[in-house]
């Protein structure tokens, strides 16, 4: 990722500070010891079957599938859930871990050699990458992080992993290791900040996606696919 230059960093914050009426606060800073922290008890101990129970019953509320599955018959369920889908075009990421977990015949050979089209996220390529998502039937992403409680999976953009993958095309996979569920979005939000404080490179954009894109906006009627996928599938790889 490229590192940027910031700016008028200091005259700003300090204009800040002024508009609050104190000084700047550049030493010192802590985080506070709350009495009570509600937020780590929920689903603090739940086994990840459990958790996997609890991510199925979310995504009915969602409306996104929920297919489980292991490494071995990973291949055979994302053929069958891409069929499902109509078939390709079909774009993903530039992800080791499909080679790991042997999609990669799949994906290289299987695939083209029955005419579905299928595109890998190449940076060099520039907008080509977003033309290809836009014409997409299928996108397919990784989660990096899974959250029981609302059903979302977390993605971390890179130069290989296009944020477009997960909402221009049609309909969208994501691959949840069962590794990655966690109860909620507390524990999104720890693992990020131990990333930062471990000086780690933090993706500059983290995407928290839950199912399909949806509206309620007109008189709390639910719209499903106004915005993006109209239909999304979670396969959970047992990896545990």
């Amino acid at each position: 990722m490229m590192t940027g230059t910031i700016h008028n960093r200091e005259t700003f914050l300090s204009q800040i500070a002024s508009s609050l009426g104190r000084s700047r606060l550049s030493s010192g800073v802590t985080v506070p010891e709350w009495k009570h922290r509600p937020q780590d008890q929920v689903l603090q101990d739940a086994t990840p079957d459990e958790l996997v129970d609890i991510l199925k019953t979310q995504c009915l509320k969602i409306h996104t599938s929920l297919v489980i599955t292991d490494a071995k018959k990973l291949p055979e369920t994302l053929h069958e859930v891409v069929a499902n889908y109509g078939g390709g075009p079909i774009v993903t990421w530039k992800d080791e871990r499909f080679s790991k977990w042997g999609l990669e015949p799949l994906m290289k050979k299987e695939w083209p050699s029955q005419k579905l089209e299928v595109y890998e996220w190449d940076h060099t390529k520039g907008a080509e990458n977003i033309r290809q998502a836009e014409k997409a039937n299928v996108g397919i992403t990784i989660s990096e992080m899974t959250l029981a409680e609302s059903g979302t999976v977390v993605l971390f953009s890179d130069k290989d992993k296009g944020r477009t993958v997960s909402f221009l095309p049609a309909t969208y996979i994501a691959l949840v290791p069962k590794s990655t569920i966690v109860p909620r979005i507390t524990q999104a939000a720890r693992k990020l900040r131990e990333l930062h404080h471990s000086g780690k490179q933090v993706a500059s954009c983290v995407n928290f996606i839950t199912g399909p894109s949806n509206s309620a906006d007109i008189e709390l009627n639910l719209v499903v696919g106004v915005h993006g996928p109209v239909k999304a599938t979670y396969i959970v790889i047992d990896d545990l």
